[in-house]
């Protein structure tokens, strides 16, 4: 595991579109080799998707030959919905960039079968190759994507239930009232974001300070789904100076002195 401590939101952000840019120069993507990239939704990616757009548009990166997988969606709601996943990745990212449309895979929230709705999800990621880079956040609880605490690690996509801690959340995106926001959504699973070569996670402000402890610090245990990532070949934890508050210090002067190395090496 790597562990990024920034100073703030904007240096994370910044690192991480560096990041997924550099990652996705690298392979040289091609029509017949596409890199294949997970979302994430929230609050959390905005600065790095601001980020990458800046990128595209000044020839850093292009997303022509990348296909995405988004993290989740809200079951019951229709892509036009603007709380929708479908509507924010658009707004925020899809329309000022230069990807293909058919190349953007977001679960529909008004499937009527939700259970094939569910496989043909992850029959299109083996299909595409599977995911070279699974970008996304964490919730206070440790959940990453829908994966609520005590969500199997083993788990593919599938329909979540949304916890209070979850519902109230976000609530703070439909007006502040509990009552508009779904109880349930498709999620990919734990499993699904671990069968990536690369999972980037960010996490930034004191409220996700325990959550980072416990990935980086804590027994691996399904209560906490972030910890899955200890388990993981290559994972990366993006944190700004306050989420980074409840470890201890000799893990931050480890982790600290591991960049020092990879940098003298020529890694990013």
């Amino acid at each position: 595991m790597r562990v990024i401590v920034k100073n703030d939101y904007d240096s994370c952000s910044k690192w991480v579109a560096k990041h997924i840019a550099q990652r996705i120069n690298e392979f040289h993507p091609s029509e017949t080799k596409p890199f294949v990239l997970g979302l994430p939704t929230g609050s959390t990616p905005l600065g790095t998707y601001a980020e990458l757009i800046k990128l595209n548009k000044t020839g850093g990166v292009s997303f022509t030959n990348v296909i995405t997988f988004n993290m989740d969606e809200y079951i019951g709601l229709d892509a036009a919905h603007p709380q929708s996943y479908h509507y924010f990745m658009f707004e925020n990212f899809f329309n000022h960039i230069d990807i293909k449309k058919e190349n953007i895979h977001i679960l529909n929230g008004l499937a009527k079968d939700k259970e094939a709705e569910c496989v043909a999800y992850e029959k299109a990621i083996a299909d595409a190759g599977g995911i070279r880079l699974f970008f996304g956040g964490i919730g206070s609880d440790g959940h990453i994507a829908f994966n609520e605490p005590g969500e199997s690690f083993a788990s593919r996509t599938h329909i979540a239930f949304l916890t209070k801690e979850t519902i109230d959340a976000n609530s703070r995106f439909f007006d502040g009232d509990i009552s508009k926001v779904p109880t349930h959504a498709f999620s990919v699973g734990v499993g699904t974001i671990c069968d990536s070569d690369e999972v980037v996670i960010m996490a930034t402000g004191r409220v996700k300070a325990r959550a980072v402890a416990q990935g980086i610090e804590g027994t691996i245990s399904h209560m906490w789904p972030i910890t899955a990532l200890q388990l993981h070949k290559n994972a990366v934890i993006v944190c700004d100076d306050e989420a980074s508050e409840e470890l201890k210090v000799k893990t931050l002067r480890y982790f600290a002195d591991n960049e020092i190395r990879y940098e003298k090496a020529g890694g990013r």
